[in-house]
């Protein structure tokens, strides 16, 4: 996954390039989506079945890319998330700023009771 959100450009070049301050997020959260968002935010985040995002981890960074340092898993409970395509990583448990998004490698469908899970190493960011 490798592409950064406008929020995540701005603040990358800001701390960087300026002598101005930029806030680096302190945790980090993974989304579901079932429409793709883009670099400006939308697409379609999950929101049923007592969805929520879930706490991310990363390693630290070698030779410009990371990935998530511990498994990551949801389990739909009460209804079905439907196709999960895309991912994202937020500075926020509900609301906040989407930092990272992209496509999964292979979409899941999740049915109530199912569980999608994105096991150590699978999520990776890079910077290029």
């Amino acid at each position: 996954m490798s592409a950064l959100s406008d929020h995540a450009e701005n603040l990358l070049l800001n701390w960087a390039m300026t002598s101005g301050s930029a806030t680096r997020p302190t945790a980090w959260y993974l989304a579901l989506y079932t429409a793709a968002p883009s670099d400006s935010g939308g697409g379609t985040e999950v929101s049923t079945g007592a969805y929520g995002r879930q706490t991310v981890a990363f390693s630290a960074a070698a030779s410009g890319a990371t990935s998530n340092s511990a498994d990551v898993s949801f389990t739909a409970s009460g209804a079905d998330y439907g196709t999960v395509t895309h991912i994202g990583i937020f500075d926020a448990s509900s609301g906040g700023n989407l930092l990272w998004h992209g496509a999964m490698t292979a979409s899941k469908t999740v049915e109530d009771g199912d569980t999608i899970t994105f096991a150590s190493g699978n999520i990776d960011l890079t910077l290029a």
